[in-house]
């Protein structure tokens, strides 16, 4: 497993949020629409990479968007309903930890959604995210994906650690139990849901800082800004991929 000491890390990060402070100076400048979807595992490390991405950037035009449980009317609408009034306008990065995607991951395993609804989502979710692109919306998605023995380790440490007992949920404690059945529902996902205009790029992340600096990598060296320093973003292929079979066989997906 790759690691990264933390004098690396603190060096590395910094380059790389002055980079993405440039970035969102153009984005501000041009009135770019960026949205950044995080999905994955329980305790891949979803929260940690957002705060990292956003830690230095302006505010008002930078946005995290982490929706609790759909109220009654909200269950009534048409699913996508809920997630459009977050998504960006001119000037603004909106950061999405969690998404749409809840339909095709812990709603389908935990049985929130009915197989009708599972399907509808997946025969949607492509129109959806090509309407995104087509209107010029610079998109990204994300999967962080851990290994079965670090997502032990982790929620374990939450229980233990008072200052993390907010990210410890009943359905993170679930995880494990279905481990088997998120695997099988992430597939399909990616099977079904990794298109041409809006692909999935996996985050191999069982080391978290790595992660971190590789994600950030990517996504800067994926997007257009002035004065960038294409040298400090030349990230691990063994740490993020872009969605293909080979992934399994290159172990960047955990079984």
């Amino acid at each position: 497993m790759k690691t990264m000491g933390k004098k690396a890390y603190k060096k590395a990060l910094y380059k790389l949020q002055v980079e993405l402070v440039k970035f969102q100076r153009h984005v501000i400048e041009k009135e770019l629409k960026v949205c950044v979807v995080f999905e994955g595992r329980d305790a891949a490390g979803k929260d940690g990479t957002i705060k990292r991405f956003t830690e230095h950037l302006s505010p008002r035009e930078a946005r995290v968007v982490a929706l609790g449980k759909p109220s009654d009317r909200e269950k009534k609408s048409w699913y996508f309903q809920r997630y459009v009034p977050h998504l960006p306008v001119g000037g603004e990065i909106v950061f999405f930890n969690r998404s749409w995607y809840n339909r095709a991951g812990v709603e389908r395993v935990m049985g929130f959604c009915t197989k009708k609804e599972y399907k509808a989502f997946m025969e949607e979710v492509g129109s959806f995210e090509q309407l995104l692109t087509h209107s010029g919306m610079i998109f990204f998605k994300y999967y962080l994906d851990i290994s079965k023995k670090e997502q032990k380790k982790r929620l374990e440490a939450r229980k233990k650690d008072p200052l993390k007992q907010w990210k410890l949920s009943p359905i993170d404690m679930q995880a494990q139990k279905y481990w088997k059945e998120y695997s099988k529902a992430r597939d399909e996902m990616f099977a079904k849901t990794s298109f041409v205009f809006a692909p999935w790029y996996v985050v191999h992340s069982d080391e978290k800082k790595v992660a971190r600096i590789n994600a950030m990598k990517h996504f800067l060296a994926h997007v257009d800004y002035p004065d960038k320093e294409e040298k400090l973003l030349l990230f691990d292929n063994d740490v993020v991929c872009e969605f293909d079979p080979a992934c399994y066989e290159r172990g960047l997906i955990a079984p």
